[in-house]
């Protein structure tokens, strides 16, 4: 695994070792740690917060997409199949609404913890002290968390008993993703950041589909799909972790706060900072529009369409997504980095799944549903690449890039858990999806206009 050695959040900064940074709330000043290499990965403690500057190697984004693959497939195949299916089992009221709305709580209530999760998650990597390394050890904790929660879920009977193990799946989801994505700003050079960020979306698509293969054709049954997930998860984020540089930060050099500053840290001015507040604000609209497209797809199909093969349709569905998302993701980000240029993309992207959200909601049918497929996955996977590279460009303080991308990624997860829950109350409203879609449509196209008004990256 040499390949990732060449990683370094520490490259060029041997004469910045007394920069400061101070946090986009104020709430402290921390200097750049003057200490010798990590005994793991090779990578010192000079530059813990400087812009990197070394390009890192294939080795490091191969273990990095596989770690997301894990991920990706552990979140989402409950969330597009396993879960549903067992809420539809523990409500059995024969009234697929009930259905929905009960799904829609469960989500809303996760929603709630990875709200909390994020941003705490990542201002306590920010600092930790383990020898080794700030990230690794939440990497590695909320991995473990996320697997044997998921592992319970699968064995509940009760409503109560899946929120509450899905309530912890996601908490641990939140702890890992927000420690992993900080290593974005760690290490990777702005110049590779769009192409970086293109492999943690891609894994995305890929995760659906095989996540959703593994549990109807060879691991059937809910408690051994959960079990599959989660083992999987295990397998494929430990080597990364494993192997990762991650810079040691001196106890020295831990950042020093009061309890009411930690707390007034996780507030960042949007007149002080507006470009982060376009960023963030782009983001919750575009991932709600998503989330609202997305997150009842199969009750859409079922209840929707009156899809007698609807398990079977979702999995084609989503085969079509992905291979756009993988398509966009790679080649927007890419892209993106060799011109220079992100707003555009993200522009671009947030039009594309307005216009599938409205397909689906004025053209209801199972054909169109593939078209609206394609284009969500088009604009999705550009999204998800280029966006995640402006988050890192338009951050207040390198000294706090895993509370603020924590804060970031909030806009991520939530809309997530959140959409099943405002979509079901729309659904039930309106009497069916039309509502939803146009919703969705309607979410994506603000989400475009807000990033247009990011001023500091092109």
């Amino acid at each position: 695994m040499s390949g990732t050695g060449d990683a370094s959040g520490a490259s060029g900064a041997a004469g910045m070792s007394g920069a400061k940074g101070t946090s986009g709330a104020g709430d402290f000043t921390a200097e750049a740690p003057t200490g010798s290499g990590s005994a793991l990965g090779g990578v010192g403690v000079l530059g813990v917060f400087t812009e990197p500057t070394k390009r890192i190697g294939g080795g490091w984004i191969a273990l990095f997409a596989i770690a997301w693959l894990g991920i990706w497939m552990a979140q989402l195949t409950p969330i597009q199949l396993l879960l549903p299916l067992q809420v539809e089992n523990r409500v059995n009221t024969g009234n697929w609404m009930d259905s929905v709305v009960a799904f829609g709580v469960i989500s809303g209530i996760s929603g709630v913890a990875a709200l909390i999760t994020f941003p705490i998650t990542g201002a306590m990597s920010d600092r930790t002290t383990s020898r080794f390394g700030r990230r690794r050890p939440w990497i590695a904790f909320g991995t473990l968390l996320f697997a044997v929660s998921l592992v319970l879920l699968g064995a509940q009977e009760s409503l109560v008993g899946v929120g509450i193990f899905w309530t912890l799946a996601i908490i641990g989801f939140c702890i890992v993703t927000a420690s992993l994505t900080a290593t974005i700003s760690d290490q990777v050079p702005v110049g590779q950041r769009g192409y970086v960020s293109g492999w943690l979306s891609a894994p995305q698509a890929i995760g659906i589909i095989l996540g959703l293969v593994l549990v109807t054709a060879v691991f059937t049954g809910l408690f051994v799909g959960y079990l599959a997930v989660a083992v999987a998860l295990v397998v494929l984020v430990a080597p990364f972790c494993i192997w990762m540089p991650d810079t040691v930060l001196p106890k020295a050099d831990r950042a020093r706060v009061t309890a009411r500053a930690f707390v007034d840290g996780f507030w960042i001015s949007p007149r002080k900072y507006p470009d982060f507040g376009f960023t963030l604000l782009s983001r919750i609209l575009v991932n709600i529009g998503n989330a609202l497209g997305t997150a009842l797809l199969l009750y859409f199909l079922m209840f929707g369409l009156n899809d007698a093969s609807a398990q079977d349709d979702l999995i084609l569905l989503v085969l079509i997504y992905m291979v756009f998302v993988i398509i966009a993701a790679l080649g927007a980000g890419a892209l993106s980095d060799r011109i220079g240029r992100r707003r555009v993309f993200v522009f671009v992207s947030s039009a594309l799944q307005a216009v599938a959200a409205l397909l689906l909601a004025f053209v209801p049918s199972l054909d169109v549903a593939m078209v609206a497929g394609g284009l969500l996955g088009l604009g999705y996977g550009c999204f998800l690449s280029v966006d995640q590279a402006l988050a890192t460009q338009v951050l207040p303080d390198p000294a706090t890039r895993g509370k603020d991308l924590g804060i970031m990624n909030i806009a991520t997860a939530v809309p997530q858990a959140i959409a099943p829950l405002l979509g079901a109350g729309v659904v039930a409203l309106f009497g069916g999806f039309t509502a939803l879609f146009v919703l969705s449509g309607l979410f994506a196209a603000a989400g475009a206009f807000a990033v247009a008004r990011v001023k500091s990256v092109r």
